[in-house]
């Protein structure tokens, strides 16, 4: 585990006397144990106080205190900013994040401070002197069996540990165990202490960091905790026609595109809002099937269809983006995404992807091409194909320079006034209708545009 250490931490360790007892701690030694690279590093010093901890930090560098009641001072070096903590306990006072009493106690172990962490995984500790792991709740042996396990009673203290163990399940492929159930169950009715802001945060990193996003979301669903998610609960038991579905219902259908969808070079390539528009799209692309699922004779034959289930999957995502306070600047491309995910069943024409392009600003063709790729590939035993419709229009609209952005209106007001018409009301609807006489093939470069609209004022 030492070969991941920035060799500034590791000398500083060895070099500072009052840090003889400073340990790393948390994500970093669960990553380096599965063999993930480390970017941050956060160290638990025991045994002294806040004002030896910044006296022993300060000609390393700059130092910078989170709080002093909390005991966090930030070290900033060169390429480098480090959390040294000091243990703590943390009592239980009322409702929602801030309801709790922080005390520093310098005296406190290593396993009581280790205690307090949320799951055994992140609970781990290493001496980086003496290359030895503190392992005092058996999270290297959950981490190697892939068991989310809490680790002592004081995890109910906090919901928002059972949304962490939603992403955590996601990110490291990890099953709960029974009883980190059974306590999440009995603690599902304080949903409602937790800022929205934080509920938030652990979606995003579902959205953007999960390797199986479907084992969270069966995390959430066996811990009862989905139910306050009703969009996503929804799906479970709608069913689907087998011929096309033989996956099963909704629920296990939205589950496979999702975790085929990780697997794609095109998600993984992403940045993080590109990840989520992704993530959030796949989960949402049926949540109009519920409400539209029917049983019709089709052929002579019972099917199980959803008509409409794109324009009313729109309104419910909203829904759900918004309770979530996901930032408009993602969620203005997911909806665009979940109301034309079915667009490759229609003849890519010109016009056609000229005016799918635009529906679908800000997101664009090519990331609706994942979507409908990652809905196709969530099928199986069928196989996983692109269908013929998906590469279809992505080559089209990449011939016509669309995949990626939207058509531009090519006549301006700048034109109409070099044309001789007067700033005015008039303005917008003649251009509004150049738009759309753009979008329909009408033309397609400036002196097209210019002769539509001479044309117009002639008539």
């Amino acid at each position: 585990m030492l070969d991941g250490l920035p060799p500034q931490l590791l000398r500083m360790l060895r070099e500072t006397p009052a840090l003889a007892h400073a340990y790393l701690v948390g994500g970093c030694v669960r990553d380096a144990l599965i063999g993930t690279e480390g970017k941050d590093f956060d160290l638990e010093v025991f045994g002294i106080d806040s004002g030896t901890l910044i006296r022993a930090l300060s000609p390393w560098g700059r130092t910078d205190t989170v709080g002093r009641s909390f005991g966090v001072v930030k070290l900033s070096i060169p390429g480098h900013t480090f959390d040294f903590s000091l243990p703590r306990r943390d009592s239980k006072t009322g409702p929602g994040h801030r309801g709790f009493e922080v005390d520093v106690d310098p005296g406190l172990s290593p396993r009581e401070a280790a205690a307090r962490r949320d799951f055994t995984v992140n609970a781990m500790m290493y001496d980086p002197r003496r290359g030895e792991l503190l392992d005092f709740f058996g999270g290297e042996s959950d981490l190697q069996n892939r068991i989310l396990r809490h680790t002592s009673p004081a995890f109910s203290e906090d919901p928002l540990r059972v949304l962490r163990g939603m992403q955590f399940a996601s990110r490291f492929e990890l099953t709960a165990a029974p009883e980190t159930l059974e306590l999440c169950r009995s603690i599902s009715g304080t949903y409602g202490e937790l800022a929205i802001e934080r509920v938030r945060e652990e979606w995003m990193k579902w959205a953007t960091k999960s390797v199986l996003p479907s084992a969270g979301l069966r995390f959430l669903r066996d811990a009862g905790w989905l139910e306050h998610f009703p969009e996503v609960a929804a799906l479970a038991g709608v069913k689907q026609d087998p011929e096309w579905h033989p996956e099963g219902d909704v629920w296990t259908h939205t589950l496979e595109c999702l975790d085929a969808l990780m697997t794609l070079p095109e998600w993984q390539a992403a940045d993080a809002a590109g990840r989520a528009i992704l993530a959030l799209a796949v989960l949402a692309h049926d949540f109009g099937k519920p409400a539209c699922t029917q049983i019709v004779e089709r052929d002579g034959r019972m099917r199980i269809v959803s008509p409409g289930h794109e324009p009313a999957g729109g309104p419910i995502a909203v829904s759900f983006l918004e309770r979530l306070a996901i930032p408009a600047s993602l969620a203005d491309s997911v909806v665009p995404l979940v109301l034309n995910h079915l667009a490759h069943l229609t003849d890519p024409t010109p016009r056609a992807i000229r005016r799918l392009a635009r529906r679908l600003a800000p997101a664009t063709i090519r990331q609706l091409a994942v979507v409908m790729t990652a809905d196709a590939f969530g099928r199986p035993p069928r196989p996983r194909e692109i269908p013929a419709g998906v590469s279809g229009l992505l080559a089209a609209a990449g011939t016509m320079k669309l995949a990626s952005s939207a058509p531009r209106p090519i006549l301006l007001g700048r034109h109409l006034t070099s044309e001789g018409w007067v700033p005015g009301p008039e303005f917008k609807p003649v251009l509004d209708a150049a738009f759309e006489a753009q979008l329909d093939g009408v033309f397609a470069d400036l002196e097209g545009a210019l002769n539509w609209l001479r044309t117009r004022s002639r008539g």
